[in-house]
């Protein structure tokens, strides 16, 4: 069985990691009434999540065009293999589309994205009031297709798993 390459296995759970992190802080702190100093620290650390996220996104996609990924298995329907394809195109779509509308929306709204605290990044443009609540939405119907294409991605993994008994997941796994 041919696996995918540690660096890709790594990218692969790390941004897992930091995606199921930034959704949960997300709902976390849009259900905080007011404006506290724990939430926006969780805002903070919210954008940080993103802004990593893009960054490592950008890495893996570059890993992923230099190391071809291992073929699926020669078992799998002609059909799931165009879905899992599909599924990977989408979920490189959004893991730049995501963080890129946060920050779009976040410098509609007025604020600057300093990544850790430390590293303002480049305001493209202006705060926009008009286009503030567009940018809010289209963030918010992003996120929530992200998270539905991940949990579909799962339980597909899953399914390959303990149905099929095709190796797809352990491909994948450390």
């Amino acid at each position: 069985m041919q696996r995918y390459t540690n660096t890709a296995m790594l990218l692969h759970w790390l941004i897992a990691l930091l995606i199921i992190a930034a959704f949960g802080l997300g709902l976390i702190m849009t259900d905080m009434p007011g404006i506290t100093p724990t939430k926006l620290k969780y805002f903070s650390w919210h954008k940080w999540l993103g802004v990593t996220v893009l960054g490592l996104a950008a890495l893996r996609l570059l890993w992923r065009r230099a190391n071809v990924p291992p073929p699926h298995p020669a078992s799998m329907a002609v059909w799931q293999k165009k879905a899992a394809d599909g599924m990977h195109v989408v979920l490189y779509i959004l893991m730049f589309a995501v963080p890129l509308s946060g920050y779009f929306y976040t410098l509609a709204a007025g604020f600057p994205v300093v990544y850790l605290g430390l590293v303002e990044l480049p305001v493209l443009i202006a705060p926009n009031p008009e286009l503030k609540p567009i940018l809010k939405e289209v963030h918010y119907i992003l996120t929530m297709t992200m998270a539905a294409a991940v949990l579909a991605h799962a339980l597909a993994a899953l399914k390959h798993h303990f149905i099929d008994r095709d190796g797809v997941l352990k491909r994948m796994l450390p």
